[in-house]
């Protein structure tokens, strides 16, 4: 029986390993500076900080330990937003992996906790936009620099992605319990084939259902709703089910246009560990 640190590794390699997956680093596809190795290296050097959280550690620490690990690879940032998606989720299967559970440690979490999210910023280039004027001293990619006004505004880390949802659907995760990455791993216990296939296919659907906000952020809310718009009309068809074609020429359009939804991968891989974990898929 694997432990849920080993749970969430497994997802991440999954995550990865899944194709198509439009616009991502797939086994199939690369990016012009990330391969698919360096997801994979990244995927083993974030354990470490993943069975931190598993053991109990607070999750601002467990979270700081996995993204310096995931960043022992030439590729830089690989896994961000999953991380910071499955370090409360795997700090939860500790107890009990339910949203009523994953809220009240996401709710209890400290200024200390988000004085580690600030460090993490350190470890890899992650891509964020410009925060509003008042929050310029806030602003993430300070780093350590920035603790100081986090601790002036007794800030925790909750607080931190509470502030941050307008424009970042991996914070909203955190502030509605976790919502679309467990109906996620709902979607995965009822698809058909291999899970890779499975994670492919929600993933598909997670881009039809929302707007993704790393696509909007970089490239602008008119893209990201175009990108939507062509991945429901994918998903209605059920084209990965019947004929992939479509959906792979899709990918390989993303990637050649270098728009990524990265932020729908991320809840693929929190999708992949809460159905590993809760028994609704087994590998």
């Amino acid at each position: 029986m694997r432990t849920p640190a080993q749970n969430a590794h497994l997802a991440l390699l999954l995550e990865v390993a899944s194709t198509p997956k439009p616009g991502n680093v797939d086994r199939n596809r690369d990016l012009e500076d990330l391969r698919f190795e360096h997801f994979l290296a990244g995927a083993v050097g974030s354990q470490r900080g993943l069975r931190m959280a598993a053991d109990g550690a607070a999750i601002g620490p467990a979270f700081e330990r996995a993204v310096a690990g995931m960043a022992t690879q030439e590729g830089d940032n690989t896994q961000f937003g999953a991380l910071l998606l499955l370090t409360p989720l795997v700090r939860a299967a500790a107890t009990e992996l339910s949203q009523p559970v994953a809220e009240a440690l996401v709710e209890e979490t400290t200024v200390a906790d988000a004085a580690a999210f600030y460090r993490a910023f350190e470890h890899v280039d992650v891509y964020v936009d410009d925060p509003p004027e008042d929050m310029a001293p806030l602003d993430v990619r300070r780093g350590s620099d920035a603790i100081p006004a986090l601790e002036k505004r007794g800030l925790t880390l909750v607080d931190v992605m509470e502030q941050s949802v307008p424009g970042d659907d991996v914070a909203r995760e955190w502030v509605t319990g976790f919502e679309r990455s467990f109906a996620a791993a709902e979607r995965l216990a009822t698809a058909d084939g291999p899970l890779p296939d499975r994670a492919a296919t929600v993933f598909l659907s997670l881009l039809a259902d929302r707007p993704d906000t790393l696509v909007a952020s970089r490239r602008g809310e008119d893209v990201a709703r175009e990108v939507t718009d062509r991945a429901a009309e994918l998903a209605a068809q059920d084209a990965l089910s019947t004929d992939q074609t479509a959906v792979e020429t899709f990918a390989d359009e993303l990637v050649e246009r270098g728009i990524n939804p990265g932020t729908t991968a991320d809840i693929t891989a929190a999708a992949l560990f809460i159905a590993l974990e809760s028994e609704l898929v087994t590998v």
